[in-house]
């Protein structure tokens, strides 16, 4: 059955800028993606590919795990995003976050369109699978609700040490706490935002490791203006546009065209993500959170 939005529920996102928490997968549906997550952990072991796992994981990880592909087109997510995108919906990029368990890495805020190459667009969303619990002793995300409603604003780079972004970034304005809203998500719970709303996450205090799953969410009709290309795969729809290279899922972990694919999309990502930045960042950076 389809599972879209109420009318309510899109006028909330449409004004605040997020929406959350959406019971999106059930005990068993969590339990199964975790355990393809830890599949996936041993077959880049087995591969020799250990040492770079966790860059692997942490940007287009839908070009190579077909689970990843199989979640972002589930009913319980994608009929929901398309009832604040509409029919035709690519994916752009997934992550797995994983914030380990007593750390004091942070992510500072900041607007997430300010470094993808999307302009000021509205034809996109961010979608936070919850695969742990997550609470403000995990560090959970947190949002300035409507902040979204302004335009993109300058940032500055700090390059902290602590801080999970590449570039240390933040939002060049003084942001009130006090305004904040914290994302607490159960395991299978779903948080829906904007890529111009003001987001931050603070430490993991916690025992456990906060685990999420990300998708960023696209119409065709959005076009990537820094970078000389871009790439998507087409989940929903038709796309009648000639912005993207449309890439087909992967047939199984790793496969050594996935993998170069992958190496070549993050490689001509980053002239967009790295873009104006006051110090050399690493191919294939996403913004965390």
């Amino acid at each position: 059955m389809a599972q879209e939005l109420s009318s309510a529920e899109v006028a909330r996102y449409r004004r605040d800028g997020y929406l959350f928490p959406l019971d999106g997968f059930d005990g068993s549906e969590v339990r199964a993606i975790n355990a393809a997550l830890e599949q996936a952990r041993n077959d880049a072991r087995a591969l020799g590919l250990e040492a770079e796992l966790p860059q692997l994981l942490r940007s287009n990880v839908q070009y190579l795990l077909p689970c990843v592909v199989d979640v972002a087109r589930a009913p319980p997510l994608l009929d929901r995003v398309a009832s604040i995108l509409g029919p035709d919906i690519l994916l752009w990029s997934a992550e797995f976050f994983v914030k380990g368990a007593h750390t004091d890495k942070i992510v500072s805020w900041h607007q997430d369109l300010t470094y993808w190459g999307l302009g000021e667009t509205d034809e996109e969303m961010t979608a936070w699978l919850a695969l742990s619990d997550v609470s403000v002793e995990s560090g959970c995300m947190r949002f300035i609700p409507g902040s979204h409603q302004q335009k993109i604003l300058p940032h500055r780079d700090t390059f902290a040490e602590s801080n999970l972004l590449s570039r240390g970034q933040e939002v060049a304005v003084d942001v009130d706490e006090n305004d904040a809203v914290d994302v607490v998500l159960k395991p299978g719970q779903v948080s829906f935002h904007h890529g111009r709303i003001f987001h931050a996450s603070g430490p993991n205090r916690s025992d456990h490791d906060r685990v999420g799953l990300v998708f960023r969410f696209l119409t065709p009709r959005v076009r990537q203006l820094v970078a000389q290309r871009d790439y998507a795969m087409l989940l929903r729809g038709i796309d009648a546009t000639n912005n993207w290279i449309h890439v087909a899922p992967p047939a199984g972990n790793y496969e050594a065209a996935s993998l170069r694919l992958r190496e070549q999309v993050t490689r001509e990502q980053s002239v967009a993500l790295a873009a104006g930045a006051a110090q050399p960042m690493h191919a294939g950076y996403q913004a965390p959170d």
